[in-house]
């Protein structure tokens, strides 16, 4: 199937959708009479978390019936939701869900790290045709990503092992969604001084 260009709009949703079904699924979820607050947070977890598999799986389907192609970062974050959801929901352990981001982040950034270890930005290869720049620029932004990946990681454990669970679902519904685009806007400067010119962002070495 030949690749093709979704709607800004429809991309948004896609990409953001799932996190936002999340959320409400959370703050609606049927509970029992007579739940203390650790039972109660249990509960919606579980059917929250049995709600958002089957949603970003749906948007991922929809993407790749809508584009014709599956971008790699959504295929590997729709496995490790997939994985550690399943996992929350077998065990009845929501350690698993509330984990699902630091390793994700962690998993991002041991990738990225090693591609930098090699002299390769991996980045450019996910993202060379939305952001067109010189090598030097990929390296840079690549650096950063992986600090900045690291450090939401370290972050995602402190939230959800210090304030509890209903400070961590707003935290992962609100803070790391804005978190990542403003890391993105805070980048701008940075993709303009190493903007490429027209054929020289596709000189890419191979991988080896």
């Amino acid at each position: 199937m030949a690749a093709r260009h979704i709607n800004p709009v429809l991309k948004l949703v896609l990409e953001v959708g799932p996190i936002a079904v999340f959320f409400l699924a959370y703050r609606m979820a049927p509970l029992s009479e007579g739940l203390v607050d650790s039972e109660r947070q249990l509960q919606q977890i579980l059917f929250a978390t049995g709600v958002f598999i089957p949603t970003i799986l749906a948007a991922l389907g929809a993407s790749w019936w809508l584009s014709g192609r599956l971008p790699r970062m959504a295929v590997i974050t729709a496995v490790v939701v997939t994985v550690f959801g399943g996992l929350t929901l077998i065990l009845r352990d929501d350690t698993f869900v509330k984990m699902k981001p630091t390793i994700l982040y962690a998993l991002f950034a041991g990738i990225l790290g090693f591609g930098l270890l090699r002299g390769q930005s991996y980045l450019r290869y996910l993202m060379d045709e939305l952001i067109p720049m010189q090598r030097e620029g990929w390296m840079k932004f690549t650096r950063r990503f992986v600090v900045f990946y690291l450090f939401l990681a370290v972050l995602n454990e402190v939230v959800w092992r210090v304030y509890g669970t209903d400070t961590w679902v707003n935290f992962r519904t609100f803070v790391l969604p804005a978190a990542n685009f403003l890391f993105i806007m805070a980048q701008v400067p940075l993709f303009q001084r190493y903007a490429a010119s027209e054929g020289t962002s596709k000189a890419i070495p191979p991988v080896e």
